[in-house]
């Protein structure tokens, strides 16, 4: 989340020009249409060095030599993301990872450095990639599951609009593309309704170097924010999140509810199961905690934790497709 002290939502993402000048249309969420050719079975060079979009080289082939050697591709979707996630433990907190130009827009990873929305991505990034065949296994293969999960549609067009900046929208979007599938409504979840207005402000503003280089973006992810704050939400207040531990799965993203009344969430992680509870697997900020990648405690625990934590939006991650 950002280090700002307000209790904004994560909102890490960066801005860019919308290809085609300030007269181009707004692209809007669940407008776009793939055209033949792309989408699963196609990997692209990025937009930017590698240098810039690939952060810790050395981490990923470690990753990927330990998922040969355990056989990480045998194992459910959910176990496969929690085994990654406990590799990634220790990884230093770092925010702001994804502020990597002042103008193009590219998926990326830094392995040296996770921030809470990061780590989640990475890991299920990882943990898709390891299904292919390990011929597959390169840097070009974890990006395209990192841009499939990010961007809307699964495609990033270079633009800042592509990007997606909200929980909510993940999820819906992800949902709609068969990539998973939001619980929290089963698991007795109950809905909750608000104005998302995050990204017009100051802090926002501060916070991006995207932003910061051309405002203009500012009323475009406005009219975002718009659309997102029509989609079905549905929360598990922290009071009965206890009660249905024993439901929650290996690999499930936990999405933190804030009682901000802007936004629907400020923090993400994973589920870990631990017998019949399930602990809370996330990058985390505070430095009591080490600001780092950790196994923390049950996640009714540590929803308890702040008076800023109105409940839980769950998350189930299903396979993805085979790169072609």
């Amino acid at each position: 989340m950002s280090n700002s002290t307000l209790p904004s939502p994560i909102t890490r993402r960066s801005a860019l020009t919308f290809a085609g000048g300030a007269g181009a249309a707004l692209f809007f969420p669940g407008c776009r249409t793939i055209p033949d050719g792309e989408g699963s079975g196609s990997l692209r060079p990025p937009r930017l060095p590698w240098s810039t979009v690939f952060k810790g080289e050395a981490k990923f082939r470690q990753l990927c030599d330990r998922a040969r050697r355990e056989n990480w591709a045998s194992l459910p979707i959910g176990k496969r993301t929690a085994t990654v996630g406990k590799a990634l433990c220790g990884t230093p907190y770092v925010n702001y990872t994804l502020e990597i130009d002042d103008r193009i827009e590219s998926p990326s990873v830094n392995f040296d450095g996770l921030d809470c929305w990061t780590f989640y991505e990475a890991s299920l990034a990882m943990a898709r990639l390891v299904k292919n065949p390990p011929s597959q296994w390169t840097r070009e293969g974890l990006l395209h599951y990192i841009e499939m999960e990010r961007y809307r549609g699964g495609q990033c067009d270079g633009t800042y609009v592509s990007r997606m900046h909200h929980l909510e929208e993940v999820f819906s979007d992800n949902e709609k593309r068969g990539l998973g599938k939001n619980v929290t409504a089963s698991l007795g979840g109950q809905r909750l309704s608000r104005r998302v207005k995050y990204m017009d402000t100051s802090t926002a503003i501060r916070n991006s170097r995207y932003l910061r280089n051309d405002t203009s973006m500012v009323p475009r992810m406005t009219r975002i924010e718009h659309y997102i704050s029509t989609l079905p939400v549905y929360y598990i207040p922290k009071s009965r999140v206890a009660s249905i531990e024993s439901k929650l799965q290996d690999g499930d993203v936990l999405a933190i509810v804030s009682t901000w009344h802007a936004s629907y969430t400020s923090h993400v992680g994973l589920a870990l199961r631990d017998g019949s509870t399930c602990r809370f697997m996330h990058a985390t900020s505070s430095r009591s905690k080490g600001r780092q990648c950790i196994v923390d405690g049950r996640i009714s625990q540590y929803l308890r934790e702040k008076s800023s934590n109105a409940g839980l939006i769950v998350f189930r991650p299903g396979e993805a497709p085979l790169i072609g």
